[in-house]
């Protein structure tokens, strides 16, 4: 039996029921309003990112999602079900919708995150408001504060900024940090789920939200570059979304509304290389966030080891035997 705090998620979601072919419609009829002011009664068989396939009776009709400004459903979560694991939730069930749409679903989950020393992005995985960001964006910084904007009954969304945002735990290894938010009235939050099994492939679809240069709530789209590129013996999800500096901590999403990574870096003068965590290593931090638990007394917590001095003379770059600097491939981007 699902509690309130389970469906807290789907609350402002209209998320359709996917029934496979030939399924006897529900009592309860789902409704798709078209761009050009027309509508379908029927009962929501299927639905991607691209396309939408309703059951009107003796026929099936499908439409381009392009040509559809929204889709209602009486029972919008029936098929979605929560799996609750310490302090972020995975889903079953959830329905491929294109970014547009998502984003009115998760844009409330997406939070920025502001220091004396500059400001990044991050999501809220639990309803108890904690959440992820980069370790970078929060590093040797004790005074943190979170913008988040509530859903309102009406559709809008109210910008509220929240301050002794509590630092949980911080790896510098895997560059996130565990954050903690206080509600001002004392409510839950809209938080977004955390991809269950890793089920990425190259070209799959996935869009970032974000506050680049402190632009807030931007959305950029694009597509797993590579599902497995290693940095410092770390692999990261590679993709062609832009990622730029203010995206640092915020998530990566599938067309399911899963959080599949943690945007952290991009390469200096690259065109469309961006990273991010994968989520199998925000689920394994989280888990043992006690391991990384932040000391006060100790503002680069946990520890951050210093690279070795380089062998060169002066620490200058070795040189190739043609005489040329060995290349370097860039940092990362705050």
């Amino acid at each position: 039996m699902r509690t309130t705090s389970q469906i807290h998620l789907l609350a402002a979601a209209l998320l359709c029921t996917a029934l496979p072919f030939g399924a006897v419609p529900s009592a309860s009829a789902d409704i798709v309003r078209l761009k050009s002011g027309a509508s379908v009664d029927g009962a929501v068989l299927k639905r991607t990112d691209r396309r939408i396939w309703i059951d009107v009776g003796p026929d099936v009709l499908s439409f381009d999602m392009n040509d559809v400004a929204s889709v209602e459903s009486q029972n919008a979560s029936a098929s979605v079900e929560l799996k609750q694991d310490t302090l972020f939730a995975t889903a079953t069930g959830l329905s491929e919708l294109p970014p547009r749409e998502q984003a009115k679903i998760l844009g409330p989950a997406v939070i920025k995150v502001s220091t004396p020393g500059g400001l990044g992005s991050g999501v809220i995985l639990s309803r108890d408001g904690y959440a992820i960001t980069n370790a970078h964006v929060v590093q040797g910084e004790t005074n943190l504060r979170a913008t988040v904007w509530f859903a309102q009954a009406d559709g809008t969304l109210k910008r509220t900024d929240i301050d002794n945002v509590e630092l949980v735990a911080v790896n510098n290894h895997i560059d996130l940090a565990l954050i903690k938010l206080k509600h001002p009235d004392g409510k839950d939050f809209l938080f977004a789920p955390v991809q269950d099994a890793e089920k990425l492939e190259i070209g799959q679809n996935v869009f970032a939200i974000g506050n680049p240069l402190g632009l807030e709530r931007t959305l950029t789209q694009g597509v797993v570059s590579t599902t497995q590129r290693n940095f410092d013996g770390l692999t990261y999800i590679q993709t062609d979304t832009p990622i730029n500096p203010g995206n640092s901590g915020g998530p990566l999403f599938n067309t399911k509304g899963e959080v599949i990574g943690i945007t952290n870096m991009g390469i200096r003068g690259g065109e469309a290389l961006g990273f991010a965590i994968p989520a199998r290593y925000v689920k394994d931090f989280i888990r043992n966030r006690e391991s990384f638990a932040y000391d006060r007394n100790n503002p680069n917590s946990g520890h951050n080891y210093q690279k070795p001095p380089s062998r060169s003379k002066e620490g200058a770059p070795p040189t190739l035997k043609d005489g040329s600097s060995s290349p370097t491939a860039g940092g990362k981007q705050g």
